[in-house]
């Protein structure tokens, strides 16, 4: 009964941090940064939706037909998170890439070469977005820790 009920409380974690983490998502994409007209923002609404559904089956009876996906999925969905942070911090904006002491000083050169086609207007709000940046680290763990309860469990 332990690995059960440990199992359960797993799940409900883990769809808590899915259930925030795609509903910020979707609020980001479709907030007032105008993001929707972007690839960016195009992936970050569909993996919202994606991640709200996935959530929302965690705390249904439905859970038990994920079986082991769960925690891989969610993982899947921390990994494409973390790389469109990566993509819209370099490509966005360098001065709000990668923190300001130490990308100004390591981009400093490619700076205006990079932004130059772009106003700084659009890039000023395209930079890191460090909230969803911690979702998906803590989206990650969730995966990991699901992964590997699910592996250490007998019977599940």
């Amino acid at each position: 009964m332990e690995t059960m009920n440990t199992n359960g409380t797993t799940r409900q974690y883990g769809a808590a941090i899915a259930l925030v983490s795609g509903v910020y998502s979707l609020l980001s994409a479709t907030g007032g940064t105008g993001m929707m007209g972007s690839n960016s923002g195009l992936l970050m609404a569909l993996l919202g939706v994606v991640v709200v559904v996935h959530g929302v089956v965690l705390l249904t009876p439905y859970a038990d037909r994920l079986g082991n996906a769960s925690g891989p999925l969610m993982i899947g969905y921390s990994l494409v998170m973390l790389l469109n942070q990566a993509l819209v911090g370099v490509t966005g904006s360098v001065n709000w890439g990668m923190g300001s002491g130490m990308g100004s000083g390591m981009n400093g050169g490619m700076g205006g070469g990079m932004s130059g086609g772009m106003g700084s207007s659009m890039t000023a709000g395209m930079g890191w977005d460090l909230g969803m940046v911690a979702l998906a680290v803590l989206m990650l763990i969730s995966g990991v820790i699901m992964t590997n309860r699910r592996n250490d469990s007998t019977g599940m």
